[in-house]
């Protein structure tokens, strides 16, 4: 009885500097909210890009992730007049580890030096994608107010040429390119725009859309409240950042390809996530037995 033991550990919590009540917070295990055709996907795009949205499936549908939900009032979110903020995660190790060799329970190695800075992450998909293989590193250590370093794989983004020589029918948008710049580096001009550098961002003054009425391209379907404002589970990012990074933005005589239905292949919805936090499945069953 996975769901009621989970639901007995959904805490309200109080936030420092937050006098408005109603902050939950919940760490466990949920089934991974996100959808992708992984393999086929980084296997040189092995699949058809223009095919149907639901013609390939959710390589990840049976993973489970450890969830650390934080359920927030706006209002301590943000400072008026501003009604928008941005956000990202890190994680660290400690700089040096070694094992011991009388190694405990509590004690399995030997950890000395401050935390190191390993990875970061807020718009799904940027270090995968859009930055060089030599940069990988550099950007996981770094921090978005940094991201200038970056500017030339935004207004420049190797993906579009890739996609070209593997597809003929398809055309790369000419480049240099600004419109990649308000998704990841400063926010889009009368959505979201806020501060610097590749950050999760969401305007908290545009009210949000019910479940079952969601469009899962987001803004790219006319539904400010989603992706790239803030990421709901049921937007489908990867087809939305196909579709962008391939010029959906831009006009016709600048990218050719840009009003293609990019896709995947693996579909997602806001009909596949309940209504109530933390807003993500319950975890798949590592039993064989189990439902």
């Amino acid at each position: 009885d996975y769901p009621s033991y989970a639901a007995a550990h959904v805490y309200n919590v109080n936030i420092p500097g937050c006098a408005i009540p109603g902050s939950r917070v919940f760490v466990g295990q949920r089934k991974d909210g996100f959808a992708v055709n992984l393999g086929e996907t980084f296997d040189l795009v092995n699949y058809n890009p223009v095919g149907p949205v639901n013609g390939r499936a959710n390589t990840i549908a049976q993973k489970n992730v450890t969830t650390f939900a934080l359920e927030i009032p706006a209002a301590c979110l943000v400072k008026a007049p501003n009604t928008t903020f941005g956000a990202w995660t890190v994680s660290q190790l400690p700089q040096n580890s070694r094992k011991r060799i009388r190694p405990t329970f509590n004690s399995p190695e030997q950890q000395s030096g401050g935390l190191v800075q390993m990875s970061r992450l807020a718009n799904p998909l940027v270090n995968e994608v859009v930055i060089g293989l030599k940069d990988k590193d550099r950007f996981n250590e770094s921090r978005p107010k940094d991201d200038l370093q970056f500017a030339t794989y935004v207004t420049n983004p190797s993906l579009p040429v890739l996609l070209q020589v593997l597809f003929p029918v398809v055309t790369a948008p000419t480049t240099p390119r600004t419109d990649l710049l308000g998704v990841f580096i400063t926010g889009v001009d009368g959505l979201n725009k806020f501060g610097f550098g590749e950050m999760m961002r969401l305007n908290t003054a545009i009210p949000a859309v019910a479940k079952g009425s969601q469009n899962k391209l987001g803004v790219l379907g006319s539904d400010t409240a989603g992706y790239p404002n803030g990421r709901r589970p049921g937007d489908d990012v990867v087809d939305i950042s196909l579709r962008v990074v391939m010029g959906a933005l831009l006009p016709a005589n600048v990218a050719p390809s840009g009003q293609l239905p990019f896709t995947d292949g693996a579909d997602i919805s806001d009909a596949d996530f309940p209504a109530t936090f933390p807003y993500l499945n319950t975890p798949v069953p590592g039993s064989p037995s189990g439902s």
